[in-house]
């Protein structure tokens, strides 16, 4: 696994500001979701997989009720005490909002001194800020010895967001930060949270996954996913279902005939296909068949751009270009409004991808994108005994 040098400058992190070695180390990963957009949140399905780049969390003991939290991406510590959902802000509210939700279900969290480093590009929509909450928690689930197993987890880091720090996302984040397997994609039903972990060696098939970050801005805390989730739910009390899964593909047609609102019958459409796309391509891939994505993949951005209105210029650029230069299919990844592009590639376009993609935003007057190949890694877990989950 890479965070090795997060891992090591998390330990001097922790030893310049605590004067003392940590207990340990605790890395959790980014996450690309490889299809599956806005799809969680409406108990449909979702297919991400572990970044390399990971968050790192260096922590030791602290008395009972007391934590502290440095980061080498902040000039000062925040301490803090047991608080309320919105009491610590700014980047310390996503460590102060796993304390929280730890007590609120009822385990006594061991108080705690975290330092903070990481290889996730914040606001990149690869998911930081699940990386950080899924370190912390694992840490703190360690340290306190606390009964929490691993297929509980995710909803206590969501819970950690949407309650404390007050982002609506939904689950896909968080599973695939604690709970991917090296060298697999992780299939989510984010309804029953029954998980299978899908074969997704690219090497063995001659490809690569391209992440293309467009450094466009990207946010999540703010009203247009709020918007977005909002007429999901709407759609569904229209529908009378009790969310936009239980919509099925062969009754698309008959749902939007229902809808009076164009808007909602493009965000049903979006969602629906969506899922249908998640399930074709777990079944491609079970049987080997990784080439073949990528028209799914490809129809996935279409509708995030069209049906979902999610995408920007750089990132529909960025799609557009890989496409032309050869990619077997792209999309955006993450929430949206920014963020990154993955396009499926054989192995040796990664450079000309690449630098077609450049060329693009320079004529464009862009800012210039950054892009790395990605392979499969494994979620959370302790530095020196990660398990392969």
């Amino acid at each position: 696994m890479t965070g090795l040098k997060a891992a090591s400058d998390a330990a001097a992190l922790y030893r310049r500001q605590f004067g003392s070695d940590p207990a340990g180390l605790w890395t959790a990963p980014g996450r690309v979701n490889l299809i599956g957009e806005h799809t969680d949140y409406n108990d449909g399905f979702v297919l991400p997989f572990a970044l390399p780049q990971r968050t790192v969390a260096a922590a030791g003991p602290a008395p009972a009720g007391e934590w502290t939290v440095c980061s080498a991406f902040a000039d000062e510590p925040v301490s803090f005490g047991a608080t309320a959902p919105g009491e610590v802000t700014g980047w310390a509210g996503y460590v102060a909002g796993v304390v929280w939700s730890l007590r609120d279900a009822g385990f006594d969290v061991p108080g705690a001194r975290i330092a903070l480093t990481s290889e996730v590009p914040v606001g990149s929509g690869l998911s930081s800020s699940a990386a950080l909450e899924s370190a912390v928690l694992t840490a703190l689930v360690d340290l306190g010895g606390l009964d929490l197993p691993v297929d509980r987890r995710p909803a206590l880091a969501q819970r950690a967001e949407n309650v404390y720090v007050g982002a609506p996302t939904g689950i896909l984040d968080q599973s695939a930060s604690i709970r991917c397997r090296a060298g697999h994609a992780l299939f989510l039903d984010c309804r029953t949270l029954e998980v299978e972990q899908i074969p997704f060696d690219l090497a063995a098939a001659g490809l690569a996954i391209l992440v293309i970050n467009s450094n466009a801005p990207h946010q999540h805390v703010d009203g247009e996913y709020g918007a977005r989730r909002k007429s999901c739910e709407e759609a569904a009390r229209q529908l009378g279902v009790p969310a936009l899964r239980d919509v099925p593909a062969d009754g698309l047609a008959a749902a939007l005939e229902r809808l009076d609102d164009a808007v909602i019958r493009r965000r049903v459409r979006h969602i629906v296909t969506e899922n249908q796309r998640v399930l074709d391509t777990v079944e491609l891939l079970r049987t080997g068949r990784l080439r073949e994505i990528g028209p799914l993949l490809t129809a996935s951005h279409a509708s995030m751009r069209d049906d979902f209105e999610i995408t920007v210029a750089q990132v529909d650029v960025a799609v557009e270009t890989a496409l032309a230069a050869g990619a077997h299919g792209a999309r955006m990844t993450g929430g949206g409004f920014g963020g990154c592009v993955l396009a499926l590639i054989d192995a040796d376009r990664a450079g000309a991808t690449t630098e077609a993609v450049e060329a693009a935003y320079a004529q464009r007057s862009f800012t210039p994108p950054t892009a790395w190949t990605v392979t499969a890694g494994p979620g959370a877990g302790r530095l020196s005994d990660e398990p392969d989950r």
